[in-house]
């Protein structure tokens, strides 16, 4: 199966996503915002998804990208390069884009199993900020101790 390239950093030309309008840097970028934002439980992608790419949960994001991005308006895009906030490839600020698309028009709200995964996600990355900052702290008293035992 052909991969379908996915543009450069730099590249001005992206895809609007055909349900929402989101703007996503290329092919890739559209499959991963359409399939997250579905599995989020935005029942509008779901359905889109459904329709146009039945067993959209199966694919990868290259193969889902071959699929949908023929539905999908190519439209300019920000030089993501000087702004768009992650390196290319890398998963940017996953929660923060979520949120950004929920406060623009007709998104809708998350529904309340995706708002409690996200909250223990948040809880989960705050356990382990704390776990490291406790462990590099034992690591400075337990050597001292160590070396006077």
């Amino acid at each position: 199966m052909d991969v379908l390239p996915t543009a450069s950093v730099g590249s001005c030309m992206g895809y609007a996503c055909p349900v929402c309008a989101a703007e996503q840097a290329d092919a890739v970028h559209l499959a991963n915002h359409l399939a997250v934002t579905a599995s989020l439980g935005r029942r509008d992608h779901e359905d889109w998804l459904t329709a146009h790419a039945p067993d959209w949960a199966e694919y990868s994001p290259a193969e889902l990208a071959e699929l949908v991005v023929e539905y999908a308006e190519e439209i300019d895009t920000p030089d993501f390069e000087d702004g768009h906030g992650h390196e290319y490839g890398r998963p940017g600020g996953l929660e923060g884009e979520l949120a950004r698309q929920t406060r623009h028009p007709g998104r809708g709200t998350l529904t309340a199993e995706a708002a409690d995964v996200l909250e223990e996600a948040r809880e989960l990355t705050r356990r382990m900020h704390d776990a490291d900052e406790a462990d590099d702290d034992d690591a400075d008293t337990t050597g001292d101790e160590n070396e006077n035992a």
